[in-house]
């Protein structure tokens, strides 16, 4: 992609995923990249598999000051950020009229809450220096329903309009995108489903499979490059066009 070579990157939760394999199609771009991410265990992990990262960083998205000190140190180790990608989040498969007010916190927190805290961090520093990119993860669950997951779905909805309202008040110096994944094989989407389930969700897709995080590491490439210099304030579904013709309301109640 044309303007990515040398580029500095903050990946949230890049230690898995999606987020690693954007991490993975950056440094393959010849940017440097920093990774936020909570988890020990795939922080020790992507240190491994990710050895040219500039920086693997423990930060809670969800707590503001984590945040904060997490960009301060990509800044020390980077010199800047020129691109963000926004993609730490959580989910729990569970009926709605069984979320707790502790879940549901817990879930808005990381996926919307933590959303902001980094754009408003990673704004601010693009802001003074006249220039920058934030793409934003979404969901297709943010746009249409999808049942067990009422609180991811109203997480991915606020993402959607924060990214909008974000463009708006950012440009011209910061694009502001968001990238709209339907079903991707992540570990955090193989650990809810069986394989039965998979399969399933397989059938009612057009494609008849997931997206792999590669395909959604490219795009977000394509939205931080010079390619894409004139997308901002949009959001780009990627689902192998399972909402395409309300093929959603095909799902059963297993």
């Amino acid at each position: 992609m044309r303007g990515l070579k040398g580029k500095n990157v903050v990946v949230t939760g890049g230690a898995s995923g999606i987020g690693q394999a954007t991490a993975a199609r950056f440094l393959e771009e010849g940017c440097a990249v920093c990774v936020f991410d909570h988890s020990a265990d795939a922080r020790s992990r992507v240190r491994r598999e990710l050895p040219r990262l500039a920086a693997v960083i423990d930060a809670d998205v969800s707590r503001l000051e984590q945040v904060q000190a997490a960009f301060a140190e990509a800044i020390e180790c980077m010199g800047s950020v020129d691109i963000v990608i926004n993609n730490a989040g959580i989910s729990i498969r569970h009926d709605f009229l069984d979320i707790t007010p502790e879940e549901w916190d817990r879930v808005l927190d990381v996926n919307l809450k933590g959303v902001f805290y980094v754009a408003q961090t990673a704004a601010r520093h693009m802001a003074e220096k006249g220039s920058g990119v934030i793409l934003n993860t979404a969901s297709t669950a943010g746009s249409t329903g999808y049942p067990h997951y009422a609180d991811y779905s109203a997480s991915k909805g606020g993402v959607i309009a924060l990214t909008y309202a974000m463009a708006l008040e950012l440009a011209p110096a910061v694009r502001v995108n968001a990238i709209s994944p339907g079903y991707v094989l992540t570990p955090m989407q193989r650990a809810e489903y069986s394989d039965a389930m998979l399969e399933a969700v397989n059938r009612k897709i057009p494609l008849g499979r997931h997206a792999r995080p590669e395909e959604i590491a490219a795009l977000f490439a394509f939205l931080a490059s010079e390619d894409a210099g004139f997308a901002t304030g949009q959001v780009y579904v990627m689902d192998g066009a399972e909402t395409t013709g309300g093929l959603c309301s095909q799902w059963t109640h297993d």
